[in-house]
């Protein structure tokens, strides 16, 4: 599987992870999500090269050339994820999502994994107009899948570290050293923006390697705050359901001493509530 850069511009953790399954980096069967992405973004390629790049550069590439451009146009975030700017530039993005989408989509789920997909690749499209506006980086439109793909290796390079891909078809490396140079080469364009070309893509890459390890390294964190917003709400509702059972209990022993007339109005709902809410419970 080949590795390269790629141009926007232009034409208890170790346990966690010690049962998970070991990647295999060999022709793998496509799975549902990975294909559509794949035919989608082919598509869109052969529509820019037909004749409607410009068109489509104009609608749906990360331009930030105001704030109000960026906040009236959210859409973009994840349209500029579909444009490419040539056919090295797809096919290296395709290329590593044919590789690694499957193995994460089986893992996760076809719903998990775009929506961890689209959020990679839109916190790239995030960071860049950030830098833009406060001068870092110039202005320019901004394409490409390598956010949401340099997201899928970041994930993959932790889930699967010693994983071994090989550079250009030809070189040996694993693959959680392939992410730390990417990573690092990202960091080093950007602290450099006028050495280096493509800053503006290295933005997206490194925001989208960030957004993906965040979301591994924070899977326990997650699941945590998860099951702890349940537990309240759960406990919520068994508070609220004996509070109301304690007035219940009061109105009803009204009712046996005085008659349903001493009942006010506010007391009145709650019994109807409660004979609405028991009768539909006893329903079959």
């Amino acid at each position: 599987m080949g590795l390269y850069d790629r141009d926007y511009t232009k034409d208890n953790f170790q346990s966690q992870f010690r049962h998970t399954p070991q990647m295999r980096m060999t022709f793998p069967q496509l799975t549902p999500m990975v294909k559509r992405l794949l035919i989608i973004n082919i598509a869109v390629f052969f529509a820019q090269i037909f004749g409607a790049n410009q068109l489509l550069m104009t609608w749906f590439s990360v331009f930030p050339i105001s704030l109000s451009a960026v906040l009236l146009q959210p859409w973009r975030v994840l349209s500029y994820q579909f444009l490419h700017g040539g056919l090295g530039h797809i096919f290296c993005n395709m290329l590593i999502i044919f590789f690694l989408g499957p193995i994460l989509e089986r893992l996760w789920g076809s719903r998990r994994f775009l929506t961890f997909y689209l959020t990679c690749g839109a916190m790239g499209g995030v960071l860049y107009p950030l830098l833009v506006f406060v001068g870092w980086l110039e202005l320019g439109p901004m394409i490409g899948a390598s956010g949401a793909i340099l997201g899928l290796l970041a994930a993959a390079a932790i889930l699967f570290p010693n994983s071994v891909v090989y550079i250009w078809g030809i070189f040996p490396m694993k693959l959680f050293v392939l992410a730390l140079i990417l990573a690092a080469f990202s960091i080093i364009t950007l602290l450099r923006p006028t050495q280096f070309g493509n800053a503006g893509g290295e933005a997206a890459h490194l925001a989208g390697m960030a957004t993906g390890a965040f979301y591994v390294l924070s899977g326990s964190w997650r699941t945590r705050m998860k099951f702890k917003i349940l537990t309240g709400v759960l406990e919520k509702k068994v508070k609220s359901r004996q509070q109301l059972q304690i007035e219940l209990d009061r109105i009803l022993e009204k009712v046996h001493q005085k008659g349903i007339h001493s009942l006010t109005s506010k007391e009145k709902r709650i019994l109807k509530q409660a004979t609405k809410t028991q009768q539909t419970q006893n329903r079959p």
